[in-house]
Parts: C-alpha cells; structure tokens; sequence
C-alpha cells in the first residue's frame, strides 16, 4: 500500500495540457440532430420503398410505386399463389421472387434454418418488394419475437387447435398492453433499424397472422379459431391433418378429403372471419384449391422442384443412353446382314 501511495504522489515528469481533454458531448438522437442550412431532419427521412417489376413490365416504364401489402391484396378479392422455401439458399429466393411468386414462405418449421440463416432469405426477397412469410418451428412467443424482429409481412403458427391457441398466437405478434411481444423495436429490421419512426403506430396494419389448422382436434375448433380477432389466414395442411386421420401415407384417401372439405366450408362460410390458405398436392392441383374458395395457394416447395427436375433429368440421359444402345444394335445388325446377303 505504500508503494502504491507513493505512486499515486509522484507529480509526472511533464503536464498535459487542459486543452487536450475534450469535454464528453451529450447524447443526440435523430429526433434533435438536424441540419439548419438543408432545412431537413433526419427523423423526416423516410426508407426507400422498392419496386417489383413482373416480367411483362420489365422494358416498360420503371417509374417506382408502393407495393399493396398481402393483407390488401386479399381484401381486394385477389387469389394469391406463393411457393415454401426449404433450402435456406438466397439465390433461390431471388429466383423465387424474379419469378413472379405474390408470396414466399420461409419455412423454418421443417427447413434445416433458423433467425439467423433466414435473414440471407429477406435480403434476397427485398429486392423485388416480394412479401415474405416466416413459419416458425413452434407457437411459442420467443420464436415469434425473434421471427417478427426481421420484418416479414406474414407469420404463419403451426399447430394451432383451438381459439385459445389463436389468441395466444395474436398476441405474441402484438406489443403491450394489447400483446405480449417483447420490445427492441428501435433496433430491429422490422422498424428499418429504428429509422422509421412510425414503427409503433402502424406495425400490424400489414402484418398478416396466419394460423395453421392441421389436426382433427383443430378441424372441430376450425370456426372458432377463424373467429379469433387478429386472425387473417387459416392456413390448411393436409399432410399433418392425413396423419391425424390415420393415413400418413395416404393423404388422399376419402375419409382425410372429406375431414379437409369440412375445414374449408368452415371457414369459407366464415364471410370474412379470416381468408383460407393452403398447400397443392399430387391429388389435388393449385387450381382446384382456387376453385373451392382458397384465397392463397402454395403449388410448390423449392426442394421438391429441383428434386423433380434432377430425377428427370437424370431420367432422360439414362434413357438416352438405352435408346442409343439399342440403336447402335440394330445398325450392327443391319450391317452383318448386308454383307450375309451380299456374299
């Protein structure tokens, strides 16, 4: 301790300057920081809002305008069609969304991803104004926190069996008092970082809660659950309700179709209680789910159309090789009977 006294004592061998210290400034937020020449704040600035040009558009003019949200597409009486992404590749969420889908789903209930590897996913989208949906892996208020906190325009909650489950799902997506959703909105990428200030004012105006009925105990409770207040989509999934029936391996036996059509006519004849999504199957073509009343179509998952086009065409130069075999045959043939009838 004496030494440290001492230490502590001993004037330094020279003197800094007082002006040297710079006097810590206080802190200045976007809402004071402003700039008295340009007559501009930076809190009136506002994000830049990106345009999706379809194909048929594309050598047209190029002039920007806001894209409608998914939630007044549908109002408007539109059928959406969209597309599941399994793979967690961003470059098939650009071709995805160059493509012309209305909607992608960014499924990290059965996908290998997560928060992390689905934010590669929203950049690519971003570019093209394509909504994205994220399907979280449980209805759970932490994975809808997290999933919100990317700014997708959907969010789809599997498992849902009951009115009760659907309002727990609303207000996992909803700040308090009207909600439960854990708060860090002035640095998030929904509120663009916390540069959009209005963040808090207009968050659920476009975001589009969809709950997935896809058991028998949820079919019985389908009416209810579309009638849950914050409720946009019910979103069908046969291949879990075909479990739930009995037929795993068949999703379109008779008895797991008809508990289906059940469900549909429940929430079609809802009139507005909530719109009705679902999934194309072998069985059961996109334009059939349109035909029967579903306001958003999902025909394809990026997995399975890179597997059907690898099986065929691998499938195609098997053939040709057989094909070419078997002619190759039928010249040598050919060739030793010339020459047997030529001798």
């Amino acid at each position: 301790m004496a030494a440290l006294s001492l230490s502590l004592s001993i004037t330094p061998a020279f003197a800094v300057p007082k002006s040297c210290f710079v006097k810590p400034r206080p802190f200045i937020s976007s809402r004071s920081l402003a700039f008295s020449h340009l007559n501009l704040s930076i809190s009136s600035l506002k994000p830049l809002t990106l345009t999706k040009i379809s194909a048929s558009s594309a050598d047209s003019s190029l002039s920007p305008s806001p894209a409608s949200s998914l939630k007044s597409r549908l109002r408007d009486g539109e059928i959406l069609y969209g597309i599941f992404l399994l793979s967690f590749s961003p470059t098939l969420a650009e071709i995805a969304a160059l493509s012309g889908y209305d909607f992608v789903v960014i499924d990290m209930e059965h996908g290998p991803g997560g928060i992390y590897e689905s934010l590669p996913m929203l950049h690519s989208l971003a570019h093209t104004n394509t909504p994205a949906i994220i399907r979280i892996p449980e209805s759970t208020a932490a994975w809808a926190k997290k999933a919100l906190d990317l700014g997708p325009q959907g969010i789809m909650f599997p498992m849902v069996e009951s009115a009760k489950d659907a309002k727990k799902a609303v207000s996992y997506c909803r700040f308090p008092p009207d909600g439960i959703r854990g708060s860090a909105h002035p640095v998030v990428r929904a509120s663009n970082y916390g540069i959009n200030e209005d963040y808090l004012n207009n968050y659920m105006e476009d975001l589009l809660i969809m709950c997935q009925v896809e058991t028998v105990d949820g079919v019985k409770k389908v009416e209810d659950i579309a009638a849950v207040e914050g409720v946009d989509c019910i979103q069908m999934g046969p291949l879990d309700l075909s479990a739930s029936v009995g037929y795993l391996w068949d999703p379109g036996h008779k008895k797991v179709r008809e508990v289906l059509r059940t469900a549909e006519k429940a929430v079609v004849k809802s009139n507005g209680g909530a719109f009705l999504g679902g999934f194309a199957m072998p069985h059961d073509p996109p334009e059939e789910l349109g035909k029967r009343g579903y306001n958003m179509v999902s025909g394809a998952i990026d997995i399975g159309l890179f597997r059907n086009a690898a099986v065929e065409d691998v499938r195609k130069f098997k053939m040709s090789l057989h094909t070419a075999s078997n002619d190759e045959e039928g010249k040598d043939d050919k060739d030793s009977d010339d020459k047997y009838w030529s001798e």
